[in-house]
């Protein structure tokens, strides 16, 4: 069974649309938008330690439903739930518990270490290392090595 493709005429226009104006995608940022404030509103009245470690995540019928970094700050944030729901009613949304749930934050990117630069030492000791190895090719990707640890570092002392 094939299905029929969508006539010319149902098509609102031509070319790119924005993405606000694609109904699932609106109503999913909408949605967002909407979860966000609540998030702000409710974490708002929560002391500063606590309302950084929580997010508010959803709402799921007449529950409010938390994320905490840790077992600490769930158990911190149930102590709390009074509060919350008050906070809640008075911006009309109306909930009857609060459900914390342990999710971590995700790890910050870090940024690579930058390398540490070879030492005059480290330079010689490729060098011999290179005098020792048959592989021509093996061999030059060791002075290549020992090159940059010269010129990286001090001149190695022509006394040692």
């Amino acid at each position: 069974m094939q299905r029929d493709a969508p006539s010319a005429a149902q098509r609102t226009g031509h070319g790119l649309k924005s993405i606000t104006e694609c109904g699932p995608f609106a109503a999913l940022a909408r949605q967002a938008g909407e979860l966000d404030a609540l998030d702000r509103a409710l974490r708002q009245t929560l002391p500063p330690p606590l309302r950084e470690q929580v997010r508010f995540a959803q709402r799921r019928n007449d529950r409010l439903v938390f994320l905490a970094t840790s077992p600490a700050w769930a158990s911190r944030l149930r102590l709390m739930q009074t509060q919350i729901l008050s906070a809640a009613h008075a911006i009309g949304v109306q909930a009857g518990s609060v459900i914390v749930k342990v999710a971590p934050l995700p790890p910050v990117a870090s940024m690579p270490e930058q390398s540490k630069p070879l030492s005059a030492a480290a330079g010689l000791h490729l060098k011999a290392a290179a005098t020792s190895i048959p592989d021509p090719e093996l061999q030059a990707l060791f002075l290549e090595l020992a090159s940059i640890a010269e010129t990286a570092g001090s001149k190695p002392d022509a006394s040692t």
